[in-house]
């Protein structure tokens, strides 16, 4: 019996930092190999981060690529193996690809078979599948190389080949993105890829955030009998280590699908012993989700140099919430609230507003629209003349509002940061360049439901609860005219936000939703509002995602679309 030293490392690249993600790629991997680590493994599309999308349509791009590649096969540590994922051109065709280094070259490179056509994936636009399954060989160690998707679907092409080569480890580089549910799901496929091919499984996933999608890591080390060996922390850069137990296995054949490619590494120092395999604990659900969405607004603000962000503060629990992240994410000097009272806002959601900014230790000041609103009316009121008021004074407010926190992001270089959350998005009720506007939306793909678990988990944490419980008992409103609540407009969230799970995230039609026990008008009301609004949809800002079905790379609804009437 033997024993193979692994290390999976899940780093946090920045989509196109070729230089960057490979000098992270070097750096990780002389700290494994210094720990004594022969097998080293790097994430899917770990040169490049993830997805490239049509930066792999640029020859010049993957020119580059091949250009680190080169480079990093110099410097990588000669003594071990690595494999790590980029872009590959062969001929016309160009391929996601695992590039095994050893002994200061490029040894061989490894195609993905399964590209995935689906949800926010889009491979098959850009890449090549490849076709034949990896063997990488060393003495009597046989390793298999997987990436992703190859672990999820055509199990004849991709397990039973390896199963029969009698690999004695799988690898699998990935970059999966998160969604709430998506780790246990997770854990289920790669036991099944171990079962069927007989070896224990070594699972590197990439962590941190890129424009709406979040990767959470939580890379792992199963044995033969699908068993924890080793697992990394959840939304955060690690590198797991690994002892993997290998048998000697004599009179093995190889079948004539797979390729094949001879490796060394090192034999492990006795006197220097190999860091212990850690089985890291997983997060609760609430905690998972949150945790999401503070790596979302991070990656983004720090991805796309923004030193500080402002958040319009209404005193209501959305802007809130938000603020809360904001801060969790990237302190509190970076971040800025700013309250506009008009004629409607009360004296209540006013001292809300301030107290939130003092409980979090923001700036935080106050620009008025009471006036700015005023002089709209004046000049517009002549050209309605005889008209009603309706919405059109109150979207009004908010697109003052709009401009102005945007001129705030001008002046100073801020990232607006936009409240509005999955409820609201879904059935439209938003104004269009008002509270719509932003350079990011936290809680875009949050139903307001869970908005209030999140706000009362992330309060039970501090001994001073950062948002005041007066937010969270006020009944919601946007405060545009007296007396006004959601409730006037929209179905109870309780009730709403179930059916927006079922014909959204779910693609559940109307007749299946009533038939599982909501109101049909209710569900005719709700279907309609959403499918009305996708003019706006595509119209807001990029947000995390942390469902299955979010609004944007996940679904894509005609705008023009008759459809809905049947409803």
């Amino acid at each position: 019996m033997k024993l193979l030293c692994a290390a999976i490392v899940q780093m946090n690249p920045t989509v196109g930092a070729l230089t960057d993600n490979a000098d992270t790629v070097i750096a990780l991997a002389r700290e494994a190999a210094d720990c004594g680590a022969a097998l080293i493994i790097f994430p899917e599309l770990a040169l490049t981060g993830y997805p490239p999308e049509d930066l792999v349509l640029k020859r010049h791009f993957l020119e580059d690529c091949r250009t680190q590649l080169e480079r990093m096969a110099g410097e990588l540590p000669v003594d071990s193996v690595i494999v790590a994922g980029a872009p590959w051109l062969e001929g016309n065709q160009t391929y996601n690809s695992a590039v095994v280094f050893n002994g200061g070259r490029i040894v061989t490179v490894y195609h993905k078979i399964n590209l995935p056509n689906y949800g926010v994936f889009d491979e098959k636009r850009v890449f090549a599948p490849g076709n034949h399954p990896l063997v990488l060989i060393s003495d009597s160690v046989r390793i298999g190389v997987h990436i992703c998707e190859d672990a999820w679907y055509n199990e004849t092409q991709t397990a039973i080949p390896l199963k029969q080569a009698g690999i004695d480890v799988l690898v699998n580089l990935s970059a999966s993105p998160y969604h709430r549910g998506k780790r246990p799901l997770r854990e289920e496929v790669v036991r099944n890829m171990v079962a069927l091919t007989g070896a224990p499984l070594l699972y590197c996933n990439m962590v941190g955030g890129q424009d709406e999608i979040v990767f959470d890591g939580a890379g792992m080390a199963l044995d033969a009998d699908g068993k924890w060996i080793a697992r990394g922390r959840t939304f955060e850069e690690d590198i797991v280590y690994a002892e993997i137990p290998v048998e000697e296995k004599p009179g093995r054949t190889l079948p004539p699908e797979c390729r094949t490619a001879t490796v060394s590494w090192r034999v492990p120092d006795p006197a220097r012993p190999f860091p212990p395999s850690v089985v890291a604990p997983c997060p609760d659900e609430l905690e998972e989700v949150y945790e999401a969405l503070k790596t979302g607004l991070r990656d983004y603000a720090n991805k796309n140099g923004f030193d500080k962000t402002v958040i319009p503060l209404s005193g209501g629990l959305d802007s809130a919430l938000v603020a809360v992240i904001a801060v969790d994410a990237l302190g509190s000097n970076r971040v800025v609230g700013v309250t506009m009272p008009s004629h409607y806002t009360s004296p209540e959601t006013l001292k809300d507003a301030r107290c939130v900014a003092e409980n979090l230790g923001i700036d935080f000041f106050s620009v008025p629209i009471r006036g700015i609103y005023d002089a709209f009316l004046a000049e517009l009121t002549p050209a309605w003349e005889g008209r009603e008021e309706d919405s059109t004074e109150e979207n009004l407010q908010a697109r003052i509002r709009g401009n102005l926190v945007m001129a705030l992001s001008n002046k100073f270089g801020w990232l607006v940061l936009a409240a509005g959350n999955k409820s609201e998005l879904a059935t439209g009720y938003c104004t269009l360049y008002g509270d719509m506007v932003g350079g990011f939306a936290a809680i875009k793909d949050v139903l307001k439901t869970r908005v209030y678990e999140l706000a009362e988990w992330r309060n039970a944490r501090d001994a001073q609860p950062p948002i005041p419980q007066s937010i969270l008992d006020r009944p919601p409103s946007a405060e545009l005219k007296p007396g006004q609540k959601d409730s006037d407009t929209l179905p109870p969230y309780a009730l709403l936000d179930p059916i927006i799970e079922r014909y959204v995230e779910h693609d559940e039609g109307v007749d299946h939703i009533i038939d599982a026990g909501h109101d049909p008008d209710t569900v005719k009301r709700v279907a309609r509002m959403i499918d009305r609004n996708e003019y706006k949809r595509r119209q807001a800002p990029p947000g995390t995602r942390i469902t299955g079905r979010a609004f944007g790379k996940d679904r894509r609804i005609p705008i023009t679309n008759a459809y809905w009437e049947r409803a």
